[in-house]
């Protein structure tokens, strides 16, 4: 290969500082060097870089397109160098980090940004997922944790001793229902029996190999399956069916009456969400957001408690 990063670092350095001679004192070499570097280049590739007709040399259009791609090239060899870095002491370059829809992400945020300020640069990838979905990202290779992951997990995931599982808590729950709703005007408790002749909405699985996960449904229920915890509350504020709902995201809509909540005989399944990362994994991000969400404080804030 005829390019090396070091002769694209002299066309850099002399598109930064104006000059042959100011790029040879900010590389420490003599200006000669310098000069004897962009020829060989030139020659190399078979191609003029500089237009030296004038006072002073001009980047040809071959020229400066090799600048703006090698400058790329300079910040991935730099970034390359700083993830090796970080590995060596013990920072992931990259933390896949799913959470189940049960964790809205705007209440991660404070997390994120607390650390940012650890500065090890490891990058943060964030993916929502929902009941099964989680425990497959896991399975898959596609999350090194998961947030708010719904009950045990598969028996199969259980007993391959692969995960390390930890409460992150138990969700407030909240059966409500539009003013139009039928069910508004039922007087409570409300049974199983009245349920289940009335739509439920509910959150799919997003699940594809591992058997689905369900909460809160009655066997033979009609269903309006809909993609997130934000689109059932919206299907549920039309009146287009009934469920259960997160109190804290309920709780505006109950006070301005655009929702009621209805007591019932059996109450929704708590699903112990859980926090589970794997055994082997020993990287300092993960360490750190494992210290974290072990505090009662992060722990009420992510699931609204």
């Amino acid at each position: 290969m005829n390019l090396t990063l070091e002769a694209l670092q002299i066309l850099d350095a002399i598109d930064r500082k104006g000059s042959f001679a100011a790029a040879a004192a900010a590389l420490d070499k003599v200006p000669s060097a310098i000069t004897y570097s962009i020829r060989k280049l030139e020659e190399d590739l078979d191609v003029l870089l500089y237009d030296r007709r004038g006072h002073r040399a001009k980047l040809t259009i071959a020229g400066e397109e090799l600048l703006a791609q090698g400058r790329n090239l300079l910040n991935a060899a730099q970034e390359l160098e700083n993830r090796v870095k970080r590995a060596a002491t013990g920072w992931e370059a990259d933390l896949r980090i799913v959470l189940d829809g049960i964790i809205q992400f705007d209440d991660l945020i404070p997390l994120i940004k607390e650390f940012e300020l650890q500065g090890c640069g490891t990058r943060i990838r964030i993916t929502q997922e929902i009941l099964s979905g989680v425990w497959e990202s896991m399975v898959q290779g596609r999350a090194d944790l998961a947030i708010g992951a719904a009950f045990d997990g598969p028996d199969a995931i259980r007993m391959r001793g692969e995960f390390q599982t930890r409460l992150l808590g138990n969700v407030d729950w909240v059966f409500a229902v539009a003013p139009q709703h039928p069910l508004a005007k039922v007087t409570e408790p409300l049974n199983p029996e009245v349920l289940q002749v009335h739509r439920a909405i509910a959150i799919g699985d997003t699940g594809l190999t591992l058997p689905s996960m369900t909460a809160g449904l009655l066997i033979g229920q009609d269903t309006l399956t809909v993609p997130t915890m934000q689109a059932k509350l919206a299907a549920q504020l039309a009146g287009l069916g009934c469920g259960h709902l997160p109190r804290r995201m309920a709780l505006p809509h109950l006070r301005s009456g655009a929702l009621i909540e209805k007591q019932t005989v059996a109450s929704r399944p708590s699903g112990d969400n859980r926090v589970v990362w794997r055994s082997a994994n020993k990287g300092k991000a993960l360490h750190w957001f494992l210290q974290k969400l072990n505090d009662p404080v992060v722990q009420r804030m992510l699931l609204g408690n």
